[in-house]
């Protein structure tokens, strides 16, 4: 029987209680004291987790029960833990708020109770006193199925304050595991879809990480934290893996993936599931790199924010070329929403890589949520009819509108829709080129990963015969 995995869920009240910057600093502190930490994140977003990354030195994962289902919640948290000593998992919103407003369906309660771990609240304590006792109590009782074992205390005045919330607390029963004073000088910079990511700003946000850990490590006990994680009962199941059943024993394919500043949004299962089916992995930043990496079978260019580094993507002619012309003669060419808009004519009028007959603009509403899609027509990921779950998270629309059919005959050459999601249709499929809004996390789906591959296998140029002199 497999030994259960040290684990604990960070959550939050609500959004902005400073769960972010108590679960990394968690991660941070544990770290520091010599304990091999694994970072998790509930739900689809990419920021977050690239926080963690930067403060246990491991790959974060992302633990989403509408991406990946139920059933892959524990393999996914136990290939991630693999080596690790303690998985913090930091939640997502309020504790249990999630895919709908009566059940606990997607919400970091959901994970915590699939995962059999106990939860550290953390409650914004800057502008009460006994009414703190209220609110753990009201989410301690609130649902028999959660486990609320902890309680953080963000933003605390003084030490008098954090000895009278103390006092308040203790007739619930909850135990204080750490009282953190404010910090505003440690707040992470934001914009209009959420943290500024690390890959953007890697020498202020390790001087951030270092400091938040001090201040969780001086401030919340974490000898408590490990034995709160000690009591997790993670389901004894077989971890994830990204092995296929039956390995190819095909030459490897190369697969570009786009990185750094512009380019930072990706799953790391995605990555792991590419390898495992013969890829190798080519790095390269579409700000800096003026050619695709030696060897690209293949393009994989998830999201991130291109619209913040249009001009400096546009200046790069030379790649946008090459990509350009990768598609042209029928070679794979995935885009993720991030990737979509790099794909287009142009962007807010900057000229991008015109692999796609489409404009982009920003400041459009937000679009957020998850989709249930059915894929519209046969791609280089997907088969016709094929359903599967998304996350779709932007602020940009396409002219024409993402999904639109530019040429609706069959047989004809020219975009068609990507996806159908209820009554619409969403993304463009255009030969080898598949480019969507849509965020899918392979786990759930390793065809794609194998798809992907086999694509890049077969669109290699044949090599051009030697003539040969007549005898």
């Amino acid at each position: 029987m497999s030994a259960s995995i040290p684990t604990v869920v960070v959550a939050g009240t609500a959004s902005g209680v400073g769960k972010t910057s108590v679960a990394t600093g968690l991660m941070a502190a544990l770290r520091a004291a010599g304990h091999v930490v694994q970072g998790s994140k509930v739900g689809p977003d990419y920021i977050d987790p690239s926080y963690h990354a930067l403060a246990t030195g491991r790959p974060a994962r992302n633990l989403d029960v509408w991406l990946s289902g139920e059933d892959l919640i524990a393999p996914l948290a136990r290939h991630g833990a693999a080596g690790a000593d303690i998985t913090v998992v930091e939640g997502v919103m309020g504790l249990f708020d999630g895919k709908s407003p009566t059940e606990l369906t997607a919400s970091t309660a959901h994970v915590a109770g699939l995962l059999g771990a106990p939860v550290l609240l953390v409650v914004d304590a800057g502008a009460m006193a006994r009414s703190a006792a209220a609110i753990v109590h009201g989410f301690a009782t609130f649902d028999p199925g959660t486990r609320l074992a902890g309680v953080v205390l963000n933003r605390v005045g003084s030490p008098g304050h954090g000895d009278l919330l103390r006092r308040a607390i203790e007739p619930t029963g909850v135990e204080v595991v750490g009282v953190l004073p404010r910090m505003d000088d440690l707040a992470t910079p934001s914009r209009h879809l959420g943290l500024v990511p690390v890959d953007e700003r890697l020498e202020e946000a390790e001087r951030t990480v270092a400091a938040l850990g001090e201040w969780v490590g001086a401030h919340l006990d974490l000898d408590a934290v490990m034995r709160l994680a000690r009591t997790a009962e993670v389901p004894d199941v077989p971890a994830w893996s990204p092995n296929p059943v039956e390995p190819s024993h095909e030459p490897p394919v190369g697969i570009a993936i786009a990185g750094g500043q512009a380019f930072s949004f990706r799953y790391t299962e995605n990555l792991e599931l590419l390898e495992a089916a013969g890829a190798t992995l080519l790095r390269f930043d579409p700000l800096h790199d003026t050619a695709l990496p030696a060897g690209t079978d293949a393009v994989y260019l998830g999201g991130g924010f291109p619209e913040v580094h249009a001009e400096a993507l546009a200046a790069n002619t030379a790649l946008l070329a090459e990509i350009r012309a990768h598609a042209d003669a029928g070679r794979p060419v995935v885009g993720e929403c991030g990737g979509l808009l790099y794909l287009c004519h142009d962007l807010d009028g900057t000229r991008q890589a015109d692999v796609l007959p489409v404009s982009a603009t920003m400041d459009a509403p937000l679009t957020l949520g998850y989709r249930q899609a059915t894929a519209a027509t046969d791609s280089i990921l997907w088969r016709h009819g094929e359903v599967v779950t998304a996350h779709e998270f932007h602020r940009t629309v396409t002219d024409p509108p993402a999904g639109t059919p530019l040429d609706d005959t069959e047989g004809e050459e020219g975009p068609h829709a990507a996806w159908r999601v209820d009554d619409c249709v969403e993304g463009f499929v255009d030969g080898s080129v598949h480019a969507s809004y849509l965020h899918t996390h392979w786990a759930a789906y390793p065809q794609a990963a194998a798809r992907l591959v086999a694509a890049a296998r077969t669109s290699r140029p044949t090599p051009t015969p030697i003539a040969q002199e007549p005898a």
